[in-house]
């Protein structure tokens, strides 16, 4: 009778259903700090400093060569003098860099793109970003430029800032509000040149490597990615960049209008003074571009560390 009742049971349908154990929701991943591209630019810029600052002083300045201009700064301000106007280098990454790399998150939401998207979204995404940021970022432009520029020029003829704040305030007192916008049309553009080539190629490029199955997403796509979005960059942002800090280290009406510079730079140096300085805003935006992204995604890593994401 038991082994009847047993045999009856066993051939009971069982609901697998009911006793499959549910998997948890899949947590939502949540979007990181809006600094965070900030300060990745920040860390990578005070390294990269003292090529920066060749490069500003290659294209506002007589120097022709960057080891020259790199022995003229040794020769008169010393080791520490390759990293003269370091705290314009801060405020203007603070300023810029943080706008710049929030608005292009924003801006890829509003325009329903991500890193797989065509590059013509990705870059128009980085146009949108390179234009509020110029804007908001052309104060600590300026500073950083006149700051790095300073110890080049004559001594009758330098700003002596202190600090970028003691510029802003000198610059304020001695040239007006409107100064803050001098060579904002040059800096925009160059702005959205730059984060069109330099944002959009990176996440384009590691996408592209991503599907070659030969990468996995770690520190050896990051540097590939940023060494090709480096290159593209410096090239397609030359012209805006001379043009930039030309006009922003010029005083008083000599550096108003970007056509007149346009036309004494084509009179003094050919049109070629476009591309003044490209080898050494190549060697210092390189490592910087890779520096930024290899910096942002460790530090995207330890966010997601500290949530567990990981």
């Amino acid at each position: 009778m038991s082994k009847t009742v047993e045999q009856a049971a066993a051939a009971l349908p069982v609901n697998v259903e009911e006793t499959t154990i549910a998997a948890p929701p899949k947590k939502k991943k949540q979007p990181y700090p809006f600094w965070l591209g900030g300060v990745a630019a920040t860390i990578a810029a005070s390294i990269t400093h003292p090529l920066d600052l060749t490069k500003v002083r290659l294209q506002a300045t007589g120097d022709k060569r960057m080891l020259q201009s790199i022995s003229k700064t040794i020769r008169t301000a010393g080791v520490l003098g390759l990293f003269d106007g370091i705290t314009g280098t801060w405020l203007r990454q603070m300023t810029y860099s943080i706008c710049r790399f929030w608005a292009y998150d924003e801006s890829k939401k509003l325009i329903g793109a991500d890193e797989k998207s065509p590059a013509w979204k990705l870059a128009l995404a980085g146009s949108m970003a390179g234009g509020i940021a110029g804007f908001v970022g052309n104060p600590g432009e300026i500073i950083m430029v006149r700051m790095q520029g300073d110890f080049a020029k004559p001594p009758e003829k330098r700003l002596n800032y202190k600090n970028s704040i003691d510029g802003l305030y000198k610059m304020v007192r001695d040239e007006g509000w409107s100064s803050l916008g001098r060579g904002v049309g040059p800096n925009v553009f160059r702005a959205v040149l730059m984060n069109a080539s330099q944002l959009a190629s990176y996440d384009f490029f590691k996408a592209e490597l991503l599907k070659t199955g030969y990468f996995e997403d770690n520190i050896y796509v990051h540097t590939t990615a940023s060494f090709a979005a480096g290159t593209v960059a410096t090239t397609v942002c030359s012209p805006a960049d001379v043009l930039k800090s030309r006009i922003m280290s010029a005083a008083g009406t000599e550096g108003k209008s970007t056509i007149q510079m346009i036309r004494t730079s084509i009179r003094n140096d050919g049109a070629m003074f476009m591309f003044k300085g490209w080898v050494p805003a190549w060697m210092r935006l390189q490592p910087t571009t890779m520096l930024i992204f290899i910096t942002l995604e460790q530090l995207k890593r330890l966010v997601d560390w500290t949530r567990g994401d990981l």
